[in-house]
């Protein structure tokens, strides 16, 4: 895409900007670009809390590279357009690396551009560069400002922009640990929810500890058994319960929650969570990583 399929030695940055090629689009390419209105625009956005990520399914061999934008204007129009919007392009494992090192998160960039019907979406033809607009750079300090809030018994939260919840540290018997809320979730709910966790940490960490043993314990067992440089010992229920280290608690306004512990070598560096909710207590756990 975008004349990176070339010579080697030849270096991205010092090929001339322009649209793709029509003998290097492909079927993954038509496909994406048919979202998106025919006109070829001048483009100029301000890059999210995350930088470009690529995904493919299936035995498809180019990327679906994308990134977050939160606002966007056409090079010679006053209108911005802000909110949450995606920019994306085919990408071979060249190009989307090429994104990811020279489109960081929290940017200013320009580009040429197509946008999708209902301006949510755009599609990238050509390699974005650094640029500058006075509105646009007031945009990207205000979204560059932390966002905190503060509670009782709880300490203060902040936002975190790259997964979008808010967190705080705090004490869960001695030990200090991530309290965690969807930025979505109804922060009131979660509040109270998390305060009825807290007031019986003891009770509570029991019965996530223990049912994970319960459910997992066979499973450690058996990753025991298949190390070939060491001879095989039984792992208690104790010793698992007892090995599990709390790292972090998510609270859902809906009273569900999710606990995240490092296995304490139980699975080798996994992480284990213990899902529930306070009326039902822990109902699902698993291995993961």
């Amino acid at each position: 895409m975008f004349g990176l399929f070339k010579s080697k030695g030849e270096k991205p940055e010092e090929k001339e900007r322009k649209p793709l090629p029509e003998k290097q689009e492909n079927r993954q390419f038509r496909e994406l670009a048919a979202q998106f209105a025919p006109e070829e625009l001048t483009i100029l956005a301000v890059t999210g809390a995350n930088g470009f990520g690529g995904g493919r399914a299936g035995k498809e061999k180019l990327w679906r590279a994308s990134i977050g934008l939160t606002a966007w204007m056409e090079e010679d129009s006053p209108d911005i357009h802000r909110g949450e919007f995606v920019l994306s392009t085919i990408a071979d494992d060249q190009l989307l690396e090429h994104l990811q090192r020279r489109v960081p998160r929290d940017f200013i960039i320009k580009f040429k551009g197509r946008v999708s019907e209902d301006g949510k979406g755009l599609l990238l033809l050509d390699l974005p560069e650094p640029a500058f607009d006075p509105d646009l750079k007031a945009i990207l300090e205000e979204q560059k400002k932390p966002v905190t809030f503060w509670e009782e018994g709880l300490g203060t939260f902040t936002l975190n922009r790259q997964v979008d919840w808010f967190e705080t540290e705090l004490d869960w018997l001695g030990a200090e640990i991530s309290l965690v809320f969807d930025q979505d979730e109804n922060r009131a709910d979660c509040v109270m929810n998390a305060k009825a966790l807290l007031a019986d940490a003891a009770g509570w960490d029991r019965r996530v500890r223990e049912y994970a043993a319960d459910e997992l314990l066979s499973t450690a067992n058996d990753w025991a058994g298949q190390m070939e440089d060491e001879e095989p010992q039984e792992i208690t229920r104790e010793q698992f319960v007892e090995r599990m280290e709390l790292e972090s608690i998510e609270v859902r306004a809906d009273g569900s929650f999710q606990f995240w512990f490092g296995d304490g070598d139980l699975f080798y560096g996994h992480s284990i969570w213990v899902s529930g909710d306070l009326e039902n207590g822990p109902n699902d756990a698993a291995m993961e990583g």
